[in-house]
């Protein structure tokens, strides 16, 4: 747990939170741990059974809890599994594989194969985006569709990581403002469990290591390759990754895919659960 946290005692902290706002998941829902080559998975189940199944892949920096405001309208029409990824400070387990091979995807394959899934929709945001890309890529037989919130590996990565730790140094004021970079100004009048979120984020930013190495950035062929539907949400002014560049790197090389772009927003997307959901329920043509 070190090798993510600043210390252990600030990993059991996170932890701690993590668990108490887990028990606030909206409706129905199941916490599961899967075995993988990686070590245990952490993944957070609702929805009915048998409803087709949509595993959600958050951001670096953050926890399968990002979902939450999302969880309730989505598992009305899927079987949701919102996974903590592994080295990021939820309840996964701390490995850190290199992002340059197939490490991430034969991991999600484990996930995928614990969870008794043959092949299912992704939605996937920041890092999450660049995996879901990834895994689609190497295992297209397995994603039936892709829906990306700011995904990393298209567009040009900006060293948002060197800048977060800088920022934390200077302290709680640093951490305030890495908090607004990434999700704008916090609203005054946040319900309790939205509050709840912000603080836990607040704590991941000052005692997580970020990751430092560079995402991999995908060339054109392998853009190409991905014929499946997908839409990709994009934010004007993200800090994190250049989402004109990602913009026009996808409209060249797909051309069929859906790109919404939002100039007012960042690296978070707001309001994006009906655009989302229109897009996942939406019957595939031919």
């Amino acid at each position: 747990m070190s090798g993510v946290f600043l210390s252990e005692a600030v990993g059991a902290e996170i932890h701690a939170r993590y668990r108490d706002l887990l028990t606030f998941w909206p409706g129905a829902h199941e916490p599961l741990f899967v075995p993988t080559r990686q070590g245990e998975t952490f993944v957070m189940a609702c929805g009915a059974q048998g409803a087709p199944p949509l595993v959600l892949l958050h951001g670096s920096m953050s926890v399968a809890a990002a979902w939450m405001g999302d969880a309730a309208a989505w598992s009305e029409r899927f079987r949701i599994y919102a996974v903590d990824l592994i080295g990021e400070p939820g309840l996964s387990a701390p490995s850190r594989p290199p992002l340059d091979g197939d490490a991430y995807a034969a991991w999600l394959d484990d996930v995928m194969d614990g969870l008794d899934l043959e092949r299912a929709a992704f939605v996937g945001m920041s890092l999450g985006g660049w995996l879901a890309l990834d895994y689609a890529m190497r295992r297209p037989g397995r994603v039936e569709r892709l829906a990306l919130l700011c995904p990393a590996g298209v567009g040009r990565q900006r060293y948002f990581a060197l800048r977060v730790a800088l920022q934390v140094l200077l302290g709680p004021w640093g951490v305030r403002k890495v908090r607004e970079w990434a999700f704008g100004p916090t609203p005054r009048d946040l319900p309790p469990i939205a509050r709840k979120f912000v603080e836990l984020m607040a704590l991941i930013n000052r005692g997580v290591r970020p990751r430092m190495a560079r995402i991999p950035v995908f060339d054109d062929a392998a853009l190409r390759v991905l014929t499946l539907p997908m839409l990709v949400i994009l934010g004007g002014r993200d800090l994190t990754i250049d989402s004109f560049d990602t913009r026009r790197r996808l409209a060249r090389t797909n051309p069929t895919v859906e790109i919404e772009f939002r100039p007012d927003a960042g690296h978070h997307i707001p309001d994006r659960t009906e655009a989302v959901l229109a897009f996942l329920s939406r019957p595939t043509s031919g």
